[in-house]
């Protein structure tokens, strides 16, 4: 048994060692490790111990031990494009349908997916690349390819739904597909230091010190933040981030915990993303800029980030890098055929390079980080590992034990089974529970909690890596304006009582619901 056990360890060991070749740090690591193989400090006679001291005093010892954690919660990434036949079936569907959209607006439009930009407008956009808010373009022919309630509308009619026995009566609930989710009770031992009523950040605050300005339990776990963040062990910063983080260190844990720390590497790669969309007009540029306009610019809390959501939203884009990271979890993009210099249109094979269409709503996925990030480097490569890691997740039709499907899924079973009259009131109603709530989650609540209390969810995500607390989120809120939501019997009302969040305060509102005995 231990010989099977070392062979196992042996053969990760060598394909980890493999695998680091083709990472981008790779060669700059190597480096560095040559440099400090030839110093001094490590000595012929104790290669081994003298190295790997050396190392962490230069921290290459962190350095490592961070890219093979980042390594393997790549591995972990389950289900790619799904055995469920019906689910498989629906994806490549909706896919079809969205690239029919594309196409059918470029031609009513008389545009192209692709084209190279003319010299005059690669120096318009240039010039106006700190303020694209005021690049002037007509974008009321523009309308964005689907909605929420579009993918919604997809989800609902999986192959497989068992509609009811009573005529008019609306098909409903994702039970029917064979996916496993957890119950409450499951959940309470996930998040188990918010069951356990442990101090969390966010919860009974004490009255701010008159010295520091922080409330106790902020001040405490600015201290322990302060030792976690020196360390700069990305296992360790998940496991702070459970409890939550105070504002001032987020940034840094934030970029620690994703490794998206931001070198002369990523610079220089911002800037080759900036130059492609400088030199070349996609049509979904437009899209960006209505998306923008439509959400982020007509938010009180983030209408003054428009300037640096266009720049970061663009440039994503153009990354290759993210389809390269999801291939198999996305689809298949378009192939274009870039009308202008043959230079150009060899940089560019798929349409977009990312693979990703944005929807409606799209660039709310961004907006919160810029109350973190004034750097659109920074900014981009915290959006760009987000997003790979957790919300590609929320739009693609797949079977990954987070994913929309699952996370829909979830959401009914607990709410069936915590707020049975809350359920059997949308029964007589004719009201399909997820429709009041589908929006929060496919946007991960961005947009329609305070950033404030958004952040603090998005911690949680972090600090658990897992997406199960929006749906868990999402029952909780129903639970707490069940009292109103009982008082009225139209989608349209129930959406009235729940369209304002300002009030709600998510990490007491959770850890209730997890304390809460069965």
């Amino acid at each position: 048994m231990e010989t099977l056990k070392e062979d196992a360890i042996h053969h990760t060991a060598m394909k980890l060692a493999e695998e680091l070749k083709s990472l981008s740090i790779y060669k700059s690591f190597y480096s560095d490790v040559q440099k400090l193989v030839s110093s001094p400090n490590v000595k012929k006679e104790d290669f081994k111990q003298t190295l790997q001291q050396a190392m962490k005093e230069k921290g290459l010892d962190t350095k490592l031990r961070n890219t093979v954690f980042h390594w393997v919660r790549s591995q972990n990434k389950q289900n790619k494009l799904d055995p469920l036949t019906s689910l498989s079936k629906a994806s490549a569907q909706w896919e079809k349908r969205i690239h029919k959209s594309l196409n059918s607006m470029c031609s009513d439009l008389e545009t192209s997916l692709a084209k190279v930009r003319s010299q005059s407008e690669q120096e318009e956009l240039s010039a106006k690349w700190s303020e694209l808010s005021t690049y002037n373009l007509d974008l009321s022919k523009y309308r964005p390819v689907y909605a929420p309630k579009d993918f919604l509308e997809v989800l609902l009619t999986l192959s497989g739904y068992v509609p009811f026995t009573k005529e008019g009566e609306p098909k409903w609930e994702f039970a029917h597909l064979p996916l496993q989710v957890k119950n409450l009770d499951q959940l309470r031992k996930i998040y188990l230091e918010w069951t356990n009523g442990e101090p969390l950040l966010g919860v009974n605050p004490n009255m701010p010190s008159a010295v520091s300005g922080f409330s106790t339990i902020e001040a405490e776990r600015i201290g322990l933040g302060e030792r976690v963040t020196g360390l700069g062990y990305a296992p360790v910063i998940q496991e702070y981030l459970k409890k939550g983080s105070p504002q001032c260190l987020r940034a840094k844990l934030w970029a620690q915990v994703l490794g998206a720390d931001v070198g002369a590497q990523q610079t220089a790669y911002f800037n080759r993303l900036k130059k492609s969309v400088l030199e070349v007009d996609l049509m979904i540029d437009k899209l960006i800029f209505k998306d923008v306009q439509l959400t982020a610019s007509n938010d009180d809390q983030y209408f003054v980030f428009e300037d640096l959501l266009y720049q970061v939203m663009l440039c994503f884009s153009r990354d290759s890098d993210v389809l390269q990271n999801l291939k198999g979890c996305i689809g298949n993009p378009l192939n274009v055929t870039i009308k202008g210099k043959q230079t150009c249109a060899d940089s560019i094979t798929v349409f977009p390079p990312s693979g990703i269409i944005p929807f409606h709503g799209f660039t709310m996925y961004a907006t919160p980080f810029c109350y973190l990030y004034d750097d659109p480097v920074q900014l981009y490569f915290i959006f760009r590992a987000f997003y790979i890691r957790y919300w590609h997740k929320l739009h693609y039709i797949s079977t990954h034990p987070q994913g929309i499907v699952s996370l829909c899924l979830l959401y009914e079973r607990l709410l069936e089974a915590n707020e049975p009259l809350l359920w059997i009131h949308f029964r007589n109603i004719n009201i399909n529970p997820i429709r009041v709530v589908f929006k929060w989650i496919m946007r991960a609540f961005s947009g329609h909690l305070p950033p404030d209390q958004l952040l603090l969810l998005w911690d949680t995500i972090l600090g658990y890596d897992c997406l199960e607390i929006l749906p868990l989120l999402a029952v909780a809120i129903l639970s707490f304006r069940k009292e109103n939501i009982f008082q009225v019997n139209t989608i349209q009302n129930v959406d009235a009582v729940l369209a304002d969040l300002s009030t709600i305060s998510v990490i007491p509102l959770l850890q209730l619901t997890l304390m809460k005995p069965q």
